[in-house]
């Protein structure tokens, strides 16, 4: 960083890694071999990026700072199977980059769920995604019916996610204010259950729209229904109206969608 003259960027996220025993949990988790195409989101300062050109055969970089993607360009320069981009990886298909790719990345927390959204919900998917997010995302990740989400049923729809390990705040420079944790999702060869994704989103956000309250009140407020309507569905699904979006599974998602989708039509 004093080499070329560069500072942390709060409004970018930006925490950078300075535990290798942290790094070696990463790329370990990652398994990677030779064959192996990376797609690494926010290299920073390059610190992981340089372990995974080790053990990879090609590591894609994508970094938004323009001053840290013409740092890497220089500091990686002697890695010729590392490949860096300045940009937004929101805006990046990734089926353009690479296919039968893995993600490895220290996300910045600001960006974590839409880069999730990205690659699971991308036309050329990811075989496996090993992720530093916050520690209570990662834990609202792998949360089983009860304590669901949103963000839950987003990614356990897609893949199956696990936490690695949990990483202290002090492994990062600078040390953010909240703890770290490194998250592995393995993505399903097809989606949990067999929906309409637009359509079945579109419901599941309803449902949490007010997650607190009541399915029922919940369901109403979010589709713009009457309080009868939204019990109709949920009585024609078999799911008890006093219940809270937060303690369904997928499974009752989807049959709760196959309802909605029938009396829409």
């Amino acid at each position: 960083m004093r080499q070329f003259d560069l500072r942390a960027r709060k409004g970018l996220g930006q925490h950078f890694l300075i535990d290798g025993e942290v790094l070696e949990r990463i790329t370990s988790a990652a398994e990677l071999t030779p064959a192996d195409v990376v797609i690494e989101v926010g290299p920073g300062l390059g610190v992981l990026t340089r372990e995974l050109a080790r053990q990879a055969g090609r590591v894609i970089a994508i970094e938004l700072d323009s001053r840290l993607a013409a740092a890497l360009k220089q500091t990686l320069a002697p890695f010729n199977n590392v490949t860096i981009i300045n940009d937004d990886v929101l805006k990046i298909e990734p089926a353009d980059l690479a296919t039968g790719y893995k993600v490895v990345a220290n996300l910045p927390y600001y960006i974590t769920s839409p880069v999730l959204r990205h690659f699971l919900e991308a036309s050329a998917k990811p075989r496996l995604m090993i992720v530093m997010v916050q520690k209570e995302v990662a834990e609202a990740i792998v949360a089983k019916p009860g304590k669901m989400s949103l963000l839950s049923v987003s990614v356990q729809f897609y893949g199956e996610p696990r936490i690695i390990s949990p990483v202290p705040a002090q492994c990062f420079y600078p040390a953010p204010k909240v703890n770290s944790a490194i998250l592995r999702i393995d993505p399903h060869p097809q989606p949990r259950v067999a929906v309409d994704e637009g359509g079945f989103f579109e419901l599941v956000r309803a449902g949490f729209t007010a997650p607190r309250k009541q399915l029922v009140n919940s369901l109403a407020q979010g589709l713009g229904v009457s309080k009868a309507d939204a019990l109709s569905l949920l009585e024609t699904a078999g799911i008890v109206s006093q219940r809270r979006a937060e303690t369904l599974t997928l499974g009752e998602w989807a049959r709760l969608w196959q309802v909605f989708k029938e009396k829409r039509c």
